[in-house]
């Protein structure tokens, strides 16, 4: 074996390790604090003019396309963004690691479609979807598991299919061992746009949009600064 394919081989090993362990801790986070969550997270309507915004012109963009088909909301959590996504007329579905959180989202939204599911490991056919919403959901990521994340994005998403990635804007590692009024060990990272685009790139999708707002009154009462989001297309056309 040579020291090329043993560097490799312990980098694999190394990012497997990481994203079991980021998995394992992520879920029984939210598993803790589904139902807290839920109450203590508002819904957007009327206080994030902004994020809405982006999901009205990102929903607009899908559907304009001839190939319009299902749409996932990825990390959805009790399904707010979810139930959003589907009032804008797209065909959307929540999927969340935490089988709490997706029993919270159907008991919130019966008529909506919420499975349990990993993005890093989708349980979905290759190029079956419109498009990807990732509110948030990103941020608990270690940045060695984010390519094989959006790996998995693009192998989801059809030609001309876009990813909306809504994240925190920063350079910052926190970590939460009290959140949603319970103990749990759960890590945040705050990334810059750049940062986030340079992977999404990497993965061979194209950034179409960026923006970055200033916290709202909702944000900044939790310590928040500033929101970023990100519109990246996968190219029409196949590339080798």
């Amino acid at each position: 074996m040579t020291d090329l394919t043993t560097k490799t081989t312990k980098t694999l090993t190394k990012t497997t390790m990481t994203m079991t362990t980021y998995l394992t801790s992520t879920r029984l986070a939210y598993d803790t604090a589904a139902g807290s969550y839920a109450e203590i997270v508002p819904p957007l309507h009327g206080r994030d003019p902004y994020g809405i915004a982006i999901l009205r012109a990102f929903a607009d963009t899908v559907r304009a396309e001839e190939a319009a088909g299902p749409v996932a909301d990825l990390g959805c959590g009790p399904g707010h963004v979810t139930a959003q996504l589907r009032e804008l007329g797209l065909d959307a579905f929540g999927v969340d690691l935490s089988p709490k959180m997706v029993a919270e989202a159907r008991r919130a939204h019966p008529d909506l479609r919420f499975e349990e599911g990993s993005m890093t490991g989708l349980d979905l056919a290759d190029g079956s979807l419109a498009g990807i919403v990732a509110w948030y959901s990103t941020v608990h990521t270690p940045p060695e598991v984010l390519p094989v994340m959006f790996a998995e994005f693009r192998r989801v998403l059809a030609l001309g299919g876009r990813a909306l990635v809504a994240f925190k804007v920063g350079d910052l590692l926190r970590h939460l061992d009290h959140a949603y009024g319970h103990d749990l060990d759960l890590d945040v990272y705050w990334r810059s746009a750049d940062e986030v685009a340079g992977h999404l790139e990497g993965a061979g999708l194209a950034i179409e949009a960026r923006l970055v707002h200033e916290p709202d009154a909702f944000w900044r009462a939790n310590g928040q600064g500033q929101q970023g989001f990100l519109v990246a297309q996968k190219p029409n056309m196949p590339t080798a």
